[in-house]
């Protein structure tokens, strides 16, 4: 059977999205995926079934999410390859931008069309560059970032559903799943 990780959006950010790891485990295993495992407490799921089609696994999760939690919970699904492909542009870009302030990865539900795309990348400014890979926008952000500002480069506005990981997390992910 395939692996799968999914990434919750906009849990455990408040009083009232809450939705705890173990909670997760639960629900998903509740569903018959089987070798069902989280990390840390921002909405990580790994789990194997027999299930193909993405759209079919993130509307089977997302029902499931919303009625345990009585919320929408938006879920974006990769295959270890594809995450596996993420963590290498991570990478590739850290390398190629040290000494960045921050490095934070939107993963996308959605691929981007290519003018999305552009425009996502023309929010690159004093602050940082973005760059959009396949499902996954990375904004690299420089010296002139405030740690716990939000959306420095106003791009969120542009990617459609998608939640954010730090390339601390992809990284340890790819490393843990893939």
């Amino acid at each position: 059977m395939p692996t799968f990780l999914a990434f919750l959006r906009a849990v455990n950010l408040g009083p009232k999205r809450v939705f705890p790891k173990d909670d997760i485990r639960r629900v998903v295993e509740s569903l018959g995926f089987e070798g069902v495992a989280t990390y840390i407490n921002t909405g990580n799921v790994r789990f194997t079934t027999p299930m193909r089609s993405r759209a079919r696994i993130e509307s089977t999760l997302e029902a499931a999410f919303a009625a345990d939690r009585g919320f929408d919970v938006p879920t974006i699904v990769f295959t270890q390859t594809e995450f596996r492909s993420i963590a290498a542009d991570v990478a590739e870009l850290a390398a190629a931008h040290p000494g960045l302030a921050r490095h934070y990865v939107s993963l996308l539900k959605d691929e981007l069309s290519s003018a999305q795309a552009a425009a996502v990348e023309a929010t690159s400014g004093d602050l940082g560059r973005m760059v959009v890979r396949g499902r996954a926008a990375h904004a690299l952000l420089g010296d002139g970032y405030r740690s716990g500002e939000v959306d420095p480069l106003a791009a969120t506005k542009l990617l459609g559903v998608a939640t954010n990981r730090t390339h601390t997390v992809v990284t340890a992910l790819a490393e843990r799943w893939c």
